[in-house]
């Protein structure tokens, strides 16, 4: 494989500068509702979620802010090389083992994050306040339309909006489109933290 020196290095990097695992799974729904596991090279503490309790119960801006963007600009959790894999996306390298699985395809709609999977489809509602049938309908990518037009600037619900242009217009073209722009953002990251 091309790019396992790269996927080497990122490996050793996150274990030399933070404890525990190189890499993260997180909870995502998939094409057609179904769960599945999303793989990253770890950006965050070990305990973030248990951290983020804590900051959305006692920081009101950080909860307005998490609740409209699902991000936090200035996340205290964040490793010292965390926020460096954050912003060129290097975060994302062990999702193309979720391509290789069919799980993603490289370019659709971002899997839908879930946090409880009894109430998956309850959470996805209250989330994105939107029908996201049309999201589901298609196989999830790795990169996709919104990361191309303000990425983690843009709210849920924009995001959404631009999730259902996608899969009103997919095409080949389209698809290319949003690899090569997305290749260049690697370089020149804007909007992603």
């Amino acid at each position: 494989m091309i790019g396992a020196p790269l996927y080497v290095l990122l490996f050793l990097v996150v274990k030399a500068t933070s404890k525990g695992p190189a890499f993260y799974k997180g909870l995502r729904m998939g094409q057609n509702g179904r769960l599945i596991w999303c793989w990253k090279f770890r950006s965050m503490v070990v305990d973030a979620d248990k951290r983020l309790a804590v900051l959305l119960e006692t920081n009101p801006e950080m909860r307005s802010e998490w609740e409209t963007f699902h991000k936090l600009k200035n996340d205290p959790r964040l490793t010292k090389i965390g926020s460096f894999l954050r912003k060129t996306s290097l975060d994302e390298l062990p999702q193309f083992w979720n391509v290789l699985k069919g799980d993603l395809s490289v370019v659709g709609p971002r899997p839908l994050d879930i946090r409880c999977p009894e109430r998956a489809a309850q959470e996805i509602q209250s989330k994105y306040s939107i029908r996201t049938e049309g999201i589901l309908s298609v196989r999830p990518g790795i990169t996709c339309l919104w990361q191309l037009k303000g990425r983690n600037e843009l709210s849920l619900k924009e995001r959404a909006v631009y999730e259902e242009e996608y899969v009103n217009t997919q095409s080949m073209w389209l698809d290319l489109k949003i690899i090569c722009k997305t290749v260049c953002m690697l370089f020149f990251p804007k909007g992603a933290f």
